[in-house]
């Protein structure tokens, strides 16, 4: 492009780095935090929806700052917000309920500190993990908020931060930066005033648009004349609506101007092309448009934890009931032996009920397992680094592995029933390549990279001359070569191609959609160049020539349209409309006389397709200057019209694209990602809805459907593309109808159908025809509406939503699902830092879901279920010996012991199952995904089926020792055993038992698994040995003193250790054998032939399963099921 002579860089500057602070500085405020709200009542008090913003004049409103982020927490609130999503558990909440009950002098049979410090550890172990989680967000924040841009400030520039950048400044922006806030465009550095922008990170579009400054400002092109400019601008207010901007301009001393989108230029857009801008601040930080389309970032919790947390308020009613009854055993007990044991000296019985009511709650609290949380988030922690590490997830090429921003979602990966998409960068690599393409009824290959193109068969069309005999066969030849010729032409100038001229003298095609862009590599490679684009005519190289063709007027693409025409006047002076689009539309305007080609062009165009190539029809036809004047008025009434201009400009194309002439056809690749199609199939193997939400236009969406095999050759499609409420409900009632009976459909609806759509009248109806669809795509949508599908689905079924993306447009709907992945991609890192997880490519997800996922939601659910068991195995017991200690809240186990259970004893076969557990292998997860729809259930059932084994284990753990021990006798060392014999009889067994159950739940054994199991219940025969000789050396467990001998040289206790874990486990064992034997699962049965070295694929190939594997199959593997969502037949 051409600079203007005009250079800023000549004016005088006093460019310095500085972080330029000033009195009128605002706070910083966080994207999360109420956007607009700094407002003064001055700008309230004026129409709604508009603001004033002042240039080169002190603003009378208060804006927020430049400064934003993407992170949980501030120091300001971290402690805050922290608390409250740590309470938010209620087990928490208990604890911290029961920490201070045992502050009460007296009232505490366990200590006063026995659940505070382990209470403060576990807050202490979140807190720090929350940190390091959120320390990688705010770096990426300082990272944008630090760059620096050029301010003008009493006429210099001086270099600032992104953050200091102020509601009214004038900046100057540079080539190949982003704009750093909602900005009007001055000048620039292009003639009349024009610029380039990229903008990727708003909509996905690569393509490059055109804005341009007012006339009236286009000449202020230096600081000085910068400024004297004095101007006020009255815009509407903050809104998410990206393609639209209304407002106005008055300059002192002029008439007010109108402001359109044409004239702003939004934070998060690249400029390209242009060396530099000068630009006006609008919007800020958390109020630009970008960041309106960003939701709160969310505190998200996984489906485990909910359930979990609604278990333990059903476990503490439980609690509370227990201490309830406890307490009136109690009072009913010293009723009736408060005469015999007048010693105890109880005298007031109501204020006794309530003291026991409060010892019996801190006694019975570790029903509730107090290292659960600490548990979790370690384990938790520990698979995230697992994820992080994995090789199978690094991008070499990038160099960028998979990282888990969050790791409380881990187990929510293996519970996805929707994914939603978005396309570009994610499913494509925006790479499109020009394969072939049929010109009058021939179809040439394109040029090979290593081909000369003089020597191609079609460029031979063109310039062989034929034989000068007036046969039929020479003027069949005169005919082709005229057609290759248009063709090549059409192909170089038909489109809305931006040029980039590098310094080493390529041109750069930025294009409105990648297949143009691989159109013009292909005419360029047959020797037709498209070189330069000025505002009104384009200059082309043809075969070595340099023509230009003056453009009167561009009837551009839509998808009603499904065409795109450029009516040009050649270098000969014929006027010429050049037409592309798609078969159908093109085929309905041929005139009779330009059928010729139709048919061999057709059976070409059925070949294209079965190829998976995109195809375009292209057509001539030559207008007389009469003709082009006339509906060039037609044309020009309907651009200007303020009503219906869309319409009334399909209608004007309509009157001068007709009786065209048929040149040919093209066939252009699409370049996916890496493995996308067989990505897509295994998601859908695996029972998972996939939804694109794309920007892009509606038959781009369709074709990468197409080639990513999300659609199917010959499905019905379902195609919503209206321009009224009326006809969207029309449309999405007529098609429910037909859903109830028909079969695989797929649902294609564009942005505005879908804002109808998502309207509460007819939201629920969408809903439905949503569910009963095979696959969904919806283009051309906005980021906030993507956030509305996702929440749609988030909101109104009970599966697990993800959202995928790479670019700024992704990051609120990344935010609104259960589980947001970014895509570290060419789009930067805006997507990566708003997400959970973040990997390089699509593929990788199917590693990430089938495995970790797979994985991490299976060893999740068993940690939360044994954690529950073990405590309820040994706490209970406490409600047993109630019964024999007059219910008076006698403790059974030594202090220490109770403290170590859970710290020592028991503290690391949890820890085994959720870092080593896996039914079957990575391998075998990936090649079948069947696998991973087959997960285990955990629901109210389950809980409870495992707080009743843990139940009925202690009954056995209890009253067999007790049983055995009922007839006191007179040890070896001369004294008698007590209460604590029997309590250490007891927490032995509850030792071994605890640890050997977790044994029989483990599938995967390894060296740690053998070292966690045996490994805890030898810790504890060390322990009682150590802590039996500890007094009178130091002052704690005097009560211990000598219990190793009287433990290990008893014989009950030694006849013991082998009877009764044999008697607890005996009855799981016999239902673990019965339920493999009879019951199993899939995944067992696909595990057993793993062991066995046999491949599980006879068990799981469709329509060879034996009648019990279709049975198993058929299954309900998960609660999560809703209605009519489960379409996908495979």
């Amino acid at each position: 492009m051409t600079s203007r002579n005009s250079n800023p860089e000549t004016d005088q500057q006093h460019t310095t780095e500085t972080s330029f602070t000033n009195n009128h500085l605002n706070e910083a405020i966080c994207v999360d935090g109420d956007r607009g709200n700094l407002v003064e009542n001055s700008e309230a008090q004026r129409s709604p929806g508009s603001r004033v913003v002042f240039i080169n004049k002190p603003q009378t409103d208060k804006f927020v700052t430049n400064r934003i982020t993407t992170a949980k927490y501030n120091k300001y609130n971290f402690i805050a917000s922290f608390l409250f999503e740590q309470f938010r558990r209620y087990s928490n909440c208990f604890f911290l309920l029961i920490a201070c009950l045992q502050q009460i002098p007296d009232v505490s049979p366990t200590g006063r500190f026995t659940t505070l410090v382990p209470l403060i550890f576990i807050l202490c172990v979140s807190a720090l993990k929350e940190i390091i989680e959120d320390y990688k967000r705010h770096k990426a924040d300082d990272e944008t908020n630090n760059r620096l841009v050029e301010v003008l400030i009493d006429g210099k520039w001086v270099k600032v931060q992104w953050q200091n950048v102020e509601v009214g400044n004038i900046i100057k922006v540079n080539n190949n930066c982003f704009f750093p806030a909602d900005l009007l465009v001055i000048s620039t550095s292009e003639p009349q005033g024009m610029c380039y922008i990229e903008t990727m990170n708003l909509d996905g579009e690569t393509n490059l648009k055109i804005r341009q400054a007012l006339p009236i400002t286009s000449t202020y092109l230096n600081s000085q004349m910068l400024s004297q400019l004095s101007a006020t601008i009255e815009c509407e207010k903050p809104n998410k609506m990206i393609y639209e901007f209304v407002g106005n301009i008055t300059i002192e001393g002029e008439r007010t101007l109108p402001l359109g989108p044409e004239k702003i230029l939004l934070r998060g857009a690249m400029l390209r092309n242009t060396s530099w801008i000068f630009g006006a601040v609008i919007y800020t930080g958390a109020q630009t448009k970008l960041m309106v389309n960003s939701s709160r970032v969310p505190l998200k919790r996984s489906t485990v934890d909910k359930i979990t947390n609604t278990q333990v308020v059903m476990l503490f009613f439980l609690l509370i009931f227990l201490c309830v009854i406890s307490s009136l055993y109690n009072e009913l007990w010293t009723r009736q032996n408060n005469s015999a044991y007048w010693y105890l000296g109880i005298k007031d019985l109501g204020k006794n009920f309530a003291f026991n009511l409060l010892t019996f709650l801190i006694l019975y609290n570790n029903l509730i397992p107090i290292s659960l949380q600490v548990t979790l988030e370690i384990v938790r922690f520990v698979q995230a680094v697992f994820i992080n590490m994995d090789l199978d997830m690094y991008h070499l090429e990038s160099d960028t592995p998979a990282m888990a921003r969050t790791s409380n979602l881990n187990e929510e990966l293996g519970m996805v029933k929707y994914i939603f998409s978005d396309k570009t960068g994610t499913l494509t690599q925006n790479i499109m390549e020009f394969k072939k393409c049929s010109v009058a009824g021939v179809i040439y290959d394109a040029v090979g990279k290593n081909e000369n193109p003089k020597s191609h068969p079609l460029i031979k069309t063109i310039t062989e001359m034929p034989n000068h005999q007036p046969d039929e066969k020479a003027e069949k030849s005169i005919n082709q070569q005229s057609t290759a010729r248009d063709f090549l032409t059409l192909m170089s100038i038909c489109h809305t191609v931006i040029p980039e001229k590098t310094p080493s003298g390529e041109v750069l095609y930025h294009a409105s959609s990648p297949d143009e862009s691989a159109l013009l590599q292909g005419a360029r490679n047959y020797g037709f160049a498209f070189d330069t684009r000025l505002p009104n005519s384009v200059e082309i190289i043809a075969m070595g020539k340099r023509e230009t063709y003056e453009i009167l007027q561009v009837i551009e693409f839509t998808s009603a349209r499904k065409r795109m025409s450029v009516i040009t006047k050649t270098p000969s002076g014929k006027i010429i409309l050049f037409c592309k689009g798609a078969d159908s539309v093109i085929y309905d305007r041929l005139a009779q006389s330009g059928q010729q080609y139709t048919k061999e062009t057709l059976k070409h165009l059925e070949a294209f397709a079965n190829e998976g190539l995109r195809t375009l029809c292209f057509a001539m036809a030559e207008l007389s200057n009469e003709e082009y004047e006339n509906w060039n008025k037609i044309y020009y009434e309907a651009s200007i019209a303020v009503q219906n201009r869309e319409l009334k400009l399909e209608e004007a194309g309509e009157l001068i694209e007709k009786k065209l002439i048929l040149l040919g056809a093209t066939a252009v690749e699409d370049r996916l990602q890496d493995k996308v199609p067989e990505t897509i199939a295994a998601i859908i193997k695996a029972g998972i809805n996939l939804w694109v939400l794309t920007g892009d236009k509606q038959e781009t969406a369709i074709n990468i459907g197409y080639s990513s095999k999300l659609l199917q050759q010959g499905q019905p499609l379902i195609i919503i593309n209206e321009t009224s409420l009326e006809m969207v409900r029309e449309c999405i009632l007529h098609n429910l109808n037909t859903l109830d009976t028909a079969g695989q459909f797929a649902l294609i609806i564009d942005g505005l159908s879908l804002k109808y759509a998502l309207l509460p009248e007819l939201r629920g109806d969408f809903l439905k025809m949503c569910l009963a669809c095979r696959s969904v795509i919806c283009c051309r949508v906005s980021p906030m509406q993507k956030a509305e599908v996702v929440g749609l689905i988030t909101s109104n079924t009970k599966g697990v939503t993800l959202a995928i993306g790479d670019g700024a447009n992704d990051v609120a709907m990344i935010q609104k699902a259960h589980v947001g992945i970014g895509i570290s991609g060419q789009e930067g890192l805006q997507a990566a830092c708003a997400s959970d997880y973040s990997i390089a490519q699509f593929r990788f997800l199917i590693k990430l879901l089938f495995v970790h996922g797979s994985w991490n939601y299976n060893r999740m659910i068993k940690i939360i279920l044994y954690s529950f068991y073990k405590n309820i195995c040994l706490y209970v017991m406490e409600l047993w010996f109630a019964i024999y200690s007059g219910w008076s809240g006698q403790i059974l186990f030594e202090r220490w012991s109770i403290g170590m259970y859970n710290v020592i004893f028991t503290a690391f076969p949890p820890f085994a199952i959720g870092l080593f557990d896996k039914v079957c292998s990575a391998d075998v997860m990936l090649r079948y995904p069947k696998l991973y729809s087959h997960r285990p259930n955990f629901g109210v059932l389950t809980f409870w089926i495992w707080i009743g084994n843990a139940l009925v284990h202690s009954i056995i753990l209890f009253w067999l020792p007790m049983w055995m021990l009922q007839q006191d006798t007179v040890w070896p060392n001369g004294r008698e055993g007590g209460y604590l014999v029997l309590g250490n009889f007891v927490y032995t067994y509850v030792v071994v038992v605890v640890c050997l159950k977790a044994g029989l739940h483990m599938n995967f054994w390894t060296v740690i698994t053998h070292l966690a199991i045996w490994g805890s219940i030898a810790a504890w025969f060390m322990f009682v040995i150590a802590y039996s000789h500890v007094w009178p050396t130091l002052p704690i467990g005097a009560i211990m003193s000598g219990m190793d001998i009287m433990l290990f040289t008893a014989i009950p206790f030694w006849l013991g250790l082998i009877i009764i874990p044999m008697v607890t486990l005996l009855p799981d064992i016999a239902i673990i054998v019965i339920q493999r034997t009879l019951f199993k699962t899939l995944k067992e049965a696909v595990r057993e032939q793993e062991i066995k070295n046999k491949d599980p694929k006879n068990l799981l190939q469709e329509g060879k399963q034996s009648a019990w594997i279709r049975l198993l199959t058929r299954r309900r593997w998960g609660s999560y099921t809703v209605g009519r969502h489960s379409c996908l037949q495979y």
